[in-house]
């Protein structure tokens, strides 16, 4: 009997974290993926939404490293080397962190991987720091933060949109 009642307990509570494991994240994962020829390139993000709340100088503020997303920071996979504005990035995972500022972005790559957020980002292990333009969006709202490559065989802009903010990081394959 006892042991009838602690197998009875143990299936309720598996049931409970089951339930809780199923449950969507309020920033639910993204992945913006590009392959040309025998090289494919890989992000992986969480995407937060605006609602209704202001995102650059607001939720995101100015002059501040940000992950590029929520929860854990941005990573960025290329399975061969490529060549991001101009710069050689070797094979391999790296962070993704942007300033945001008003008129500009710093866009860093990144040696430390598995971090959450940036709170433990290290200026030591940057790769690449590189400023892009911002492009303002008349036309859309992007609800959830979208990152996703505009690719021409062997070129690509990887765009980052959210609210009516545009970026573009220009990648070549080699």
């Amino acid at each position: 009997m006892r042991n009838a009642i602690l197998t009875l307990c143990l299936l309720i509570q598996t049931g409970v974290f089951a339930q809780e494991a199923t449950e969507s994240r309020p920033s639910p994962i993204g992945l913006a993926t590009m392959r040309y020829k025998d090289t494919y390139v890989k992000i992986t993000y969480s995407q937060p939404q605006k609602r209704g709340r202001e995102i650059f100088g607001g939720v995101v503020p100015y002059g501040k490293v940000w992950r590029t997303g929520a929860n854990e920071a941005t990573e960025i996979t290329a399975t061969r080397d490529v060549v991001i504005k101009g710069t050689l990035l070797k094979a391999g995972t790296y962070s993704l962190f942007t300033i945001p500022e008003k008129d500009k972005w710093t866009i860093i790559i990144n040696r430390d991987v598995g971090l959450w957020g940036s709170y433990n980002y290290n200026q030591k292990q940057d790769v690449m720091r590189f400023e892009v333009p911002v492009v303002p969006i008349s036309d859309a709202t992007y609800e959830p933060l979208t990152l996703k490559f505009n690719q021409r065989n062997d070129v690509a802009d990887l765009l980052i949109l959210w609210d009516r903010t545009s970026v573009s990081i220009p990648l070549k394959f080699i």
